[in-house]
């Protein structure tokens, strides 16, 4: 039988959560109103990940169908962003890419973060001659120029939407691991963790429980703001062949497409994407720049 008390302290462990959750983003939207770029960038953010979700079932044309009797035509009330060289709708391909796009973005700053927060946790908590060859690994990963390093790791696991997410969690990792690290090293000398130890708490409840969650705040900001950059990263790495593969739309093949029609005028295949990859780097930017004042409290 369920007993009566835990339901009732269920539920209101659920509602207090409730509560404490909607206050946060209350007071986040406060403190991102005061900065009216920082909410110019989440309204954008917001408005590109509906257009991913929501986009593809808006669009009226077939996003890798040809289509010979309109090749090349310029904005139009019916193409309001042209048509490429094969006759598929500009607009149609942008909309169906920042579901692509967004998602390698999503699932590459998820694996970069989770990797890295636990390699630099691991390595600053435990410390001493572990801490030093950790660190010597990331030294040799983060010795090569950061598009060498991607280019170099697609080129081995070849062109494909998979490996794109694999090259940038690799490159995106050592990042977050001596952001976590840097924080880890002051916080695990506090004094409540001291208290923690003294109850007889194992080292990976104290890690995952006193530690880690008072390190996060940082890796939110600089999650924000990678996500834009994974984009970026995503589109040279299909614009030099090694990521996406056509027919599949990508922002960053779709200006490799454009590019070489600009000198002949047709200057629309390559700039709206282009155009797609600016703005939504730059809103990820300003985004990110709110979130820093949101978790931290001396920039309030």
């Amino acid at each position: 039988m369920i007993n009566r008390n835990d339901s009732y302290l269920s539920f209101k462990s659920i509602r207090s959560f409730s509560s404490r959750t909607w206050s946060f983003l209350h007071f986040s939207f406060y403190l991102m109103k005061r900065n009216r770029l920082s909410l110019f960038g989440a309204v954008f953010i917001g408005l590109f990940v509906m257009l991913g979700i929501l986009g593809p079932m808006i669009t009226v044309y077939d996003p890798v169908k040809p289509d010979i009797r309109s090749i090349s035509l310029p904005p139009s009330t019916k193409h309001w962003m042209g048509t490429n060289a094969l006759g598929m709708d500009v607009f149609t391909r942008i909309v169906h890419a920042a579901r692509i796009d967004l998602s390698i973005a999503v699932f590459a700053v998820l694996g970069a973060t989770i990797t890295g927060t636990i390699y630099g946790m691991f390595s600053a908590y435990y410390g001493r001659w572990l801490d030093e060859v950790m660190m010597r690994v990331l030294d040799s990963i983060q010795a090569f120029p950061t598009i060498i390093l991607a280019i170099a790791i697609a080129a081995v696991l070849g062109p494909s939407t998979r490996n794109v997410i694999i090259v940038l969690v690799i490159v995106n990792s050592p990042i977050y691991a001596r952001l976590v690290r840097s924080l880890a090293l002051s916080v695990k000398k506090a004094q409540y963790v001291d208290a923690a130890r003294a109850v007889g708490n194992g080292n990976l409840t104290i890690i995952f429980k006193h530690i880690l969650p008072n390190c996060m705040g940082p890796v939110y900001v600089t999650g924000s703001i990678n996500i834009g950059w994974s984009v970026l990263m995503a589109a040279s790495l299909s614009f030099i062949g090694l990521g996406v593969q056509s027919p599949t739309p990508e922002w960053g093949l779709m200006i490799n497409e454009g590019a070489r029609y600009m000198v002949l005028g047709e200057w629309w295949m390559a700039l709206f994407p282009g155009l797609f990859i600016f703005l939504f780097v730059l809103s990820a930017s300003l985004l990110g720049d709110g979130l820093q004042d949101v978790f931290d409290p001396k920039r309030r």
